[in-house]
């Protein structure tokens, strides 16, 4: 045997060897239950079911705060407290170390019977000089229900709470319902200071297919000032066909939503029985809802004529079925955990923790879960780099903060 083909075999007994390990390198998906759809095929490979990553950080999980009300949000003030709301519609204020102080002042009154309630709350991005507030709620109206966004001036006072003063709904999704599911809401502000809200679709069958409609304000995506005008740059401005404060359109039931490294949103819905969806949504187009879907009705019926895509209408990054059920997203920018870095957090309800999406090329490569055996509510990210993860229990009852670090 020549010295060039003893060479040529070493390679090629070198490449054999290492097909294996590379094959390897990444774990088996996180999701392991037989799909609730298990005819849908995925649009593009690594749309659902990714692997695991090769090496996944060891994570400590602490109590920071426990026996509060059933929260729903929680927001870092820039001294490192915590700002929550409470479904039943209550804000307080927790220390560092977790104590709550006294309900603050000034809430206006939620409408808090099924989904709906008290939802999420966000800092201007001049909070540091206006103290100036966002939330979003579930109000009662005279032609039924629906979500609204408020904002208001948070005072602080010396025993812990405080009060909200100049309290002014700027924004209302129209038109209302009377219904008790599907209000949504997450608020994100952009770099440019748009605020973007995020709403539901009513659920029921009727309201629903609103979602298509841009006279309506269901199941859809708002791009908006911090007055509540329609943002400069919006898709439909100037159409008499259009509410102009729309930015996308086909949604069902969106309770996540974060603001990524490159100022760009990004969310996840809920879908019905499998096809919840993570998608970053762009100006004027149209995300499918509930024309175009993956998963099944709860009934196990398909959803309209089982279509999972369409011309016109985009695909989700990445879909889960069954479904994780999320609520509650952030950007993971820190240092504490960086294996995480570049990551999206998403709170879990079904799934009862964090599912970490490893993303590349606005494309998820990995999905990582840290299991917390309790439905997560909201996950933030906060100034010391930890993970901060509110949990609830289903129907009600107390809620939890837990902070993840690298172990």
């Amino acid at each position: 045997m020549t010295r060039l083909t003893l060479a040529l075999a070493s390679s090629l007994l070198a490449a054999a060897l290492a097909a294996p390990a590379l094959a390897q390198e990444a774990g088996p998906p996180a999701e392991r239950k037989p799909p609730n759809a298990p005819n849908q095929q995925p649009a593009f490979s690594g749309q659902t079911r990714a692997p695991q990553p090769p090496q996944m950080p060891k994570i400590r999980a602490e109590t920071v705060a426990e026996r509060l009300p059933h929260l729903w949000s929680l927001e870092f003030l820039p001294d490192g407290r915590m700002l929550v709301t409470a479904k039943q519609g209550a804000m307080h204020i927790l220390s560092p170390d977790g104590k709550p102080g006294p309900a603050i002042a000034g809430v206006p009154k939620v409408l808090a019977s099924g989904q709906g309630g008290l939802l999420d709350i966000a800092l201007a991005p001049d909070y540091r000089q206006s103290g100036r507030i966002f939330f979003s709620f579930s109000e009662q109206r005279e032609d039924g229900n629906g979500t609204s966004v408020a904002s208001a001036r948070l005072v602080p006072d010396a025993q812990g709470g405080g009060r909200l003063t100049d309290v002014k709904v700027i924004f209302r999704q129209m038109p209302s319902y009377d219904g008790n599911k599907h209000f949504g809401s997450r608020l994100a502000f952009g770099p440019d200071g748009a605020l973007y809200v995020t709403v539901g679709e009513r659920s029921d069958r009727e309201p629903r297919v609103q979602a298509q409609d841009l006279k309506s304000g269901l199941g859809k995506i708002f791009r908006i000032t911090a007055d509540g005008k329609p943002m400069a740059g919006n898709p439909f401005i100037g159409r008499s066909d259009a509410q102009p404060e729309i930015w996308s359109l086909g949604h069902r039931n969106l309770q996540s939503a974060t603001i990524d490294g490159r100022g760009r949103l990004w969310t996840v819905e809920h879908g019905p029985r499998g096809g919840d969806e993570l998608n970053r949504p762009e100006a004027g187009k149209n995300y499918g809802w509930p024309e175009v879907t993956y998963g099944v009705e709860y009934s196990g019926d398909p959803v309209g004529k089982g279509i999972t895509r369409m011309a016109n209408t985009e695909q989700p990054v990445y879909y889960w079925d069954p479904v994780i059920a999320p609520s509650g997203m952030a950007y993971y920018d820190g240092n504490a955990i960086p294996e995480w870095k570049g990551a999206f957090l998403v709170g879990g309800l079904v799934s009862q923790g964090v599912v970490v999406l490893h993303m590349e090329n606005d494309r998820v490569t990995y999905e990582e879960r840290v299991p917390l055996n309790a439905r997560i509510r909201d996950v933030k990210v906060g100034p010391d780099g930890a993970v901060y993860a509110v949990t609830e229990q289903r129907g009600g009852g107390s809620s939890t903060i837990i902070r993840l670090t690298k172990a």
